[in-house]
């Protein structure tokens, strides 16, 4: 992809986000999880609505990790560009996904270059519906996400909905693709899509596109063994 002139305060490896209104994340299949049943480190590539590779996201946990806490692990997702280089770092705490537990809710930290925060995902407590707040490098509030009660992909996608902070209007929204009924029964590779405004700073652009990790990992990731997992807040 040609560099373009990147937008004032953009971090690095970020220009290209300027130019596009939606991503599209596609889950590499791992024929080991297939085979044996093992989960190991998932691996994403982010393109953009041609196609084209925008990035490549690979998560780094340890196997002891992924086979005793499942799809609560905490992780780092590492977001490289074309040609390797770094530019979005993801980081999951180990908490709590019920309602049962308001205090202590999911989250998620964005770096973008690594070491430099610029936005925060946390989970909103609510008894019904997943809900989630996107918050800037300073912690402010800036979009809401809301999705939907049981988070079953059979047959259709889902969609999580990116509203304003009055929750009245949709500015966006991601959405899990149906991928087919034996990729959906016998793997846990996911395929995602994310709709903003071309306007948005990059910087919530890229926290929205963490916000979509964190949705796979907590409704879709399999439990182990392989299959998806089918998300019911609560």
């Amino acid at each position: 992809m040609p560099a373009p002139i990147p937008p004032p305060n953009c971090p690095p490896g970020l220009e290209y986000l300027s130019q596009i209104d939606q991503m599209i994340i596609q889950q590499k299949i791992e024929l080991v999880e297939i085979i044996i049943g093992f989960e190991t480190s998932n691996r994403y590539e982010v393109k953009n609505a041609w196609g084209q590779r925008i990035y490549f996201a690979a998560e780094d946990t340890d196997c002891c990790t992924r086979l005793c806490c499942g799809m609560d692990r905490p992780f780092t997702i590492k977001i490289m560009d074309n040609v390797g280089q770094e530019v979005i770092e993801l980081q999951r705490p180990l908490r709590c996904s019920s309602c049962c537990f308001p205090c202590c809710l999911q989250e998620l930290e964005v770096h973008a270059p690594p070491g430099t925060p610029v936005g925060y995902i946390k989970q909103t407590w609510d008894p019904c519906l997943p809900k989630f707040t996107i918050q800037n490098e300073l912690h402010q509030d800036v979009l809401k996400i809301t999705g939907p009660c049981i988070a079953c992909s059979f047959c259709e996608d889902v969609h999580f909905e990116v509203l304003s902070l009055d929750e009245q209007t949709a500015v966006g929204r991601i959405s899990k693709h149906w991928t087919g009924i034996v990729k959906e029964l016998f793997t846990d590779t996911d395929n995602f899509g994310i709709q903003f405004p071309l306007d948005l700073d990059v910087k919530i652009k890229a926290v929205m596109l963490g916000a979509a990790f964190l949705v796979d990992f907590m409704f879709f990731e399999a439990g182990g063994g392989g299959g998806q997992r089918m998300g019911v807040w609560g």
